[in-house]
């Protein structure tokens, strides 16, 4: 199996332009690309699958064991040409002194030799040290390769090229020039996603064109076809249940955090996916169940909040029963409403709460959650891993509320609690991801097909101060 695993010496060297430009690249030679992405990203997997026409799949050390993880890569890297795995910060980087989630504990576990990209802003010589100490940190992680990023001028390359072949036997792959046209945007919650950037198949175009001309594209196959041979693992047929439950789930600019295999894991479940823009669409198309997952509905909470109709219709079905889960965006577009830079916009309201939007991180990194027994549906007793990273804030729930999960490690939504429950609806900041462990697919879409068993939705006892909550937001 040809893989090449993209690193970097640390975090923002434009690795993911990099990465996007040689999946488009390899793609556009013919090449059947399979992307893969380090860690709990949305943003990044967004373009990678831009780039190679096919879905990108997290690798993750938090929510997945290593068995999992090898899983993951063989099902869906068998029948590619290559395997393209972008990493996440730099290539040591992690949450503990010996590495153990870093990029380079990926790149072993998958034996895949990596190419670490470099940003050469200011560098000369000292380029040398910095590849070498690289290479030599951890042996059992193979350099294979570097490819110079934001190189300056021909000359400036010259002299990178000259340190490293004078002073290491690591071969550089190309350069890239310093090129603001094909650097991806960076915002408050990382890169600016495809949906949201103006021309975003000429972004791809251009990162392609940089690295067709900058990048030995000859020798990266060849470092990719040399992986080592990886035993696969033992993949176990998965059972599909016929689709006989409908969830609707909200994707257009403001809502896109989904994981590719979250998403085949509601097929699996016997769940019919059917997608609406919250933007755009005049009511939620007819369903059984309602996700809304994480997003930026704060740079499009003028027209959210526009859409006057679409907001009633899921408010009614939200208070009436309809079996809804929300993460991060999707809580607060449930919220009453989004405040940012002085301004306020109405939302959906079934939250009787604010959503206010913060300079800073009001929650970010790994979270560890666990259930408390209020929620409609359960994904498992025990721990459950996550991750959180909002500038928002909610503020005004009612003090009698109720949560699904106890915050062990993480912010939540006020620091000790996660997931606000009312009847049948769950909404949190953190993202859980489909997992044989923690198989919240599964336990959302069984609880979707109980409730439409019954006649009606299910009258749930909600304590008085969140009923005179939700009546003041409905009036």
């Amino acid at each position: 199996m040809a893989r090449l695993f993209l690193s970097a010496a640390h975090k923002s060297s434009g690795k993911t332009t990099i990465a996007t430009g040689l999946a488009a690249a390899l793609t556009g030679d013919g090449a059947t690309v399979q992307t893969f992405k380090k860690g709990p990203d949305y943003i990044d997997p967004m373009w990678l699958k831009r780039a190679s026409g096919r879905a990108c799949y997290n690798l993750d050390f938090n929510t997945q064991t290593p068995a999992a993880i090898l899983s993951t890569f063989a099902r869906n890297a068998r029948g590619a040409d290559i395997a393209l795995v972008e990493g996440a910060k730099g290539l040591h980087d992690g949450v503990d002194v010996e590495g153990s989630n870093s990029s380079a504990a990926l790149a072993k576990l998958l034996s895949a030799p990596v190419v670490l990209v470099v940003d050469a802003t200011g560098m000369a010589r000292g380029v040398a040290p910095l590849v070498q100490g690289y290479a030599a940190f951890d042996p059992a992680v193979p350099v294979a390769g570097v490819i110079l990023n934001k190189v300056g001028s021909e000359r400036q390359t010259g002299k990178l090229v000259n340190a490293l072949e004078r002073f290491t036997d690591i071969p550089v792959l190309g350069a890239i020039g310093r090129d603001e046209g094909v650097a991806l945007r960076e915002r408050h919650l990382g890169l600016t996603p495809p949906g949201e950037t103006s021309g975003a198949d000429a972004v791809v175009a251009a990162a392609s064109a940089a690295v067709r001309r900058g990048v030995d594209l000859d020798r990266v196959r060849q470092i990719a076809d040399g992986a080592p041979r990886l035993e696969p693992p033992v993949l176990v047929a998965e059972a599909w249940r016929t689709a006989d439950v409908t969830v609707a789930i909200a994707r257009d600019e403001a809502f896109g955090f989904y994981y590719a295999d979250d998403l085949e894991a509601f097929s699996r479940a016997g769940a019919r996916l059917v997608f609406f823009d919250a933007l755009r669409d005049p009511r939620l198309p007819r369903c059984d169940a309602l996700f809304i997952g994480g997003g930026f509905p704060e740079t499009h909470a003028a027209r959210l909040a526009a859409n006057v109709s679409l907001r009633r219709d899921i408010r009614d079905q939200v208070v009436a029963g309809l079996p809804t889960y929300a993460e991060c965006g999707g809580l607060m577009y449930l919220s009453r409403s989004i405040v940012w830079g002085g301004e306020s916009w109405p939302m959906v309201g079934a939250i009787p709460a604010d959503a206010r939007m913060h300079p800073r991180p009001q929650g970010r990194g790994l979270v560890v959650i666990e259930e408390t027994g209020r929620a409609p549906w359960s994904v498992r007793r025990g721990r459950l891993p996550a991750h959180e990273f909002h500038h928002a804030g909610i503020e005004g729930l009612p003090p009698d509320s109720d949560f699904a999960w106890r915050v062990r490690r993480g912010a939540g939504v006020d620091g000790e609690n996660d997931g606000v429950v009312i009847g049948s609806l769950v909404a949190g900041f953190s993202h859980l991801r489909d997992t044989p462990d923690t198989p919240w697919v599964e336990r959302f879409v069984a609880f979707a097909r109980e409730q439409r068993k019954a006649i009606s939705f299910p009258t749930w006892s909600l304590a008085a101060g969140t009923q005179a909550a939700l009546a003041a937001a409905a009036g």
